[in-house]
């Protein structure tokens, strides 16, 4: 499992023209799920999610976490984060989830994240995403379980 966890000051998605999801101040979270991921692996991923400490406290210092600054989520899927462009030009995803294990996948993360996080908004599975964000820093990390 990948998450691509972005400190952003606002971020929306906008499917056909129209704006399904926004958030302010918090994280946009790009998430790639692969066959060989758990409910275990979801869960450990998740924690450190929300327990990441990268926004500034008074001093400057990145050390508050989403809950100390009311933040907000905004998750998205996105199965190119297990693109393989080892061979040519073209990148391969066979080692991304299948859609279906994938999507359900995606709505368990996003069901823990609301257990935790007051506003949780989501992109749409599958659909073809226009993502906004203005990144607070830029500021962005990636979380891999492989190194967990």
């Amino acid at each position: 499992m990948r998450f691509v966890i972005q400190r952003v000051k606002e971020a929306s998605v906008t499917i056909d023209g129209n704006k399904v999801a926004e958030i302010g101040k918090g994280f946009l979270v790009l998430i790639g799920v692969e066959d060989a991921d758990t409910k275990e692996i979801a869960d450990k991923m998740v924690k450190k999610l929300v327990g990441m400490r990268i926004f500034d406290d008074a001093e400057g210092k990145t050390n508050l976490s989403l809950e100390n600054v009311d933040g907000q989520l905004l998750l998205v899927s996105q199965f190119t984060l297990y693109a393989d462009c080892k061979k040519g030009n073209r990148p391969s995803f066979i080692r991304a989830g299948k859609p279906d294990f994938a999507n359900d996948m995606y709505e368990y993360i996003i069901s823990k994240c609301k257990e935790q996080v007051p506003v949780v908004k989501t992109g749409e599975f599958g659909a073809d995403m226009k993502v906004a964000l203005l990144n607070d820093g830029p500021f962005t990390i990636i979380l891999d379980s492989d190194d967990l």
